[in-house]
């Protein structure tokens, strides 16, 4: 078995690309930051593969990982991650993925965690955000917010998602966990690892998937 290589957009010009395209050798493959369909599904077609390195951003690694969920690859393949910028990176965070990673990505074990998924077709891996939000917004059964909040962010957690709600600077932020964050808000464009939903919506879900991620961390 083998590791495919995915160096996206331009960190395939920094160092640590250095080092996993020359580990890899000929499973390193550069493809276009936020990878499309087209360009990530005939990679996933070797039978060989049991993990998926990318080298990116958050939203580089959700775009991959929605490719292995829509190819229902996700409960055979690992992932691993070298993010471009730590500092940056809301998924080296909730990973505890080291400062070097790349021999962590290229050889280290995979664990289960939950994969969030939400009803418009995408995936969370690291930060949603909803800012401002006025409305109703449930966590499984409980009422989150009734009413405004300045910013609403929604994480991967244990049971699937965390939630914060944020009121004000005056106020401590209100924090739930649940498998489920549905949202019956004014329109609002919800910002999902760094990308912005391309149209405003009034209702929205983040929710775990059935499956679970295999990631390397």
């Amino acid at each position: 078995m083998g590791a495919l290589i995915l160096g996206c957009g331009t960190a395939v010009t920094s160092g640590d690309w250095r080092k996993l395209a020359s580990a890899s050798g000929s499973g390193a493959h550069e493809i276009p930051a936020t990878p499309t369909k087209n360009d990530v599904d005939p990679l996933l077609k070797a039978d060989d593969i049991d993990r998926v390195v990318v080298h990116g951003t958050d939203a580089d690694l959700a775009a991959v990982v929605l490719r292995l969920m829509r190819t229902e690859r996700v409960d055979d393949i690992a992932v691993g991650f070298v993010p471009v910028d730590r500092k940056l990176s809301h998924v080296a965070q909730l990973w505890g993925l080291p400062l070097n990673g790349v021999d962590l990505a290229l050889t280290g074990s995979d664990r289960s965690l939950p994969l969030v998924r939400d009803d418009n077709g995408g995936v969370l891996l690291g930060l949603g955000v909803v800012a401002p939000a006025r409305g109703t917004v449930y966590c499984d059964d409980a009422v989150a917010l009734r009413g405004d909040a300045s910013r609403i962010e929604v994480t991967p957690g244990p049971s699937g998602v965390s939630v914060k709600v944020v009121r004000g600077r005056l106020r401590r932020p209100a924090t739930f966990a649940g498998r489920a964050v549905q949202f019956g808000i004014d329109e609002t464009r919800p910002v999902r690892d760094g990308v912005e939903y391309p149209r405003a919506v009034t209702r929205w879900t983040w929710y775990r998937h059935t499956e679970d991620l295999r990631a390397i961390c």
